[in-house]
């Protein structure tokens, strides 16, 4: 198979759906690896260490979707590259449609089969190639969190680690998963006062024994959310419906509440934003103000940090890759895991979450591969 991999192109974006290290395992699986001139560079990755790994370097981004069998990206497809994708392709990245129609019909249209690296599954339930950026996108949001609060920068002026003899900054991060244990270990680190709101009992049990007491837990409510962000100087959206579009946990209405010059951290933005007043910005324009609070709702959280996030990133898609690249669509019948990645086939939408999201009808993704 030849397995092409072009240069992102959203806005700040400097991480790439293949480094080297991955471009020598597709090669030495007998694949060839085409890469976009450049393609690496956000990285430190120049055409001279892909094409020592193996790979061909094309002149454009037209040449790797003319000429590849499967597209490995990072982030989804922009409306000028959903529109070179063909039927007989395989496209392996980031999608999360349940908020975005236009890419959905675009792909849709195209006839592509979309797998999706946010719903792909591990045989715990767990999303193994979501949790990697879950995790850099959670540290992340403690520093974005902190440099927001800074009063230049229009936040409430607090250092959330306070200093001795004055409190320290709170933080209210909604959701225990993967992105707000990592946001509460950073949070935890600085020194600031930090709760984890939850629905799940048993999770906030496991929360509360990793902290050994050093955070708070609560158990979601509205009252429990309204109370801590009232309270707090940072609060932190860490909700996943996998999938499925975020839900808004907090209200325009509770922003006249809150703290002037408090922060959002937006994280779930890529799933549509668990605030109702998010909307979704760039690392060029990270922040805006809304009622004197200030949000923070880039994208594309882990693409400022590029070099660690695509090599996390390459470590959790690789094996999957490889066996698309190794029994094509295949690799999905055989694969339940791999299977709910799946999203779009041949023109139909093969995820429930996204079906419902955006009134399509759901085709049964074995049944859509047999078709």
């Amino acid at each position: 198979m030849r397995v092409g991999c072009p240069k992102e192109i959203k806005n700040h974006e400097y991480r790439v759906g293949l480094t080297p290290g991955s471009v020598r395992e597709y090669v030495a699986h007998g694949h060839d690896v085409l890469v976009e001139a450049g393609a690496g560079a956000g990285i430190g990755a120049d055409d001279n260490a892909y094409r020592a790994a193996g790979a061909t370097i094309a002149s454009s981004a037209e040449e790797v979707f003319t000429r590849s069998d499967m597209i490995v990206k990072v982030k989804e497809p922009q409306p000028s590259e959903w529109v070179q994708l063909r039927e007989d392709q395989i496209l392996y990245t980031y999608l999360h449609l349940a908020p975005d129609p236009d890419q959905t019909r675009g792909l849709v249209d195209s006839g592509v089969t979309a797998i999706a690296y946010e719903t792909v599954t591990d045989a715990r339930g767990g999303l193994p190639l979501l949790a990697p950026m879950s995790e850099v996108a959670g540290r992340l949001a403690i520093q974005a969190g902190a440099t927001a609060l800074q009063k230049a920068n229009g936040g409430r002026g607090v250092l959330l680690g306070g200093v001795p003899g004055v409190l320290p900054g709170k933080v209210a991060i909604i959701g225990g998963g993967v992105v707000g244990l990592n946001a509460a270990k950073m949070a935890v680190g600085l020194g600031a006062d930090v709760t984890i709101i939850d629905r799940s009992i048993p999770r906030l049990r496991e929360l509360d024994d990793i902290f050994n007491g050093r955070v708070h837990t609560r158990y979601s409510t509205v009252e429990a959310l309204e109370e801590e962000c009232f309270s707090s100087d940072v609060i932190v959206g860490a909700v996943l419906i996998p999938g499925a579009a975020a839900p808004k946990l907090v209200t325009r209405e509770m922003l006249s509440g809150m703290k002037k010059g408090a922060v959002l951290v937006d994280v779930a933005i890529d799933q549509g934003g668990c605030f109702e007043t998010s909307h979704a910005t760039t690392h060029s324009d990270p922040t805006y103000e809304v009622d004197d609070i200030i949000h923070y709702c880039v994208a594309n959280m882990p693409g400022a940090v590029p070099v660690t996030s695509a090599h996390a990133l390459n470590n959790a898609t690789l094996h999957y890759g490889l066996q698309l690249a190794d029994k094509g669509l295949k690799a999905l019948v055989d694969d339940q895991n791999l299977r709910n990645g799946l999203n779009v086939h041949k023109g139909r939408i093969t995820n429930q979450a996204v079906a419902e999201a955006l009134g399509y009808e759901m085709a049964e993704p074995k049944s859509a591969l047999a078709a």
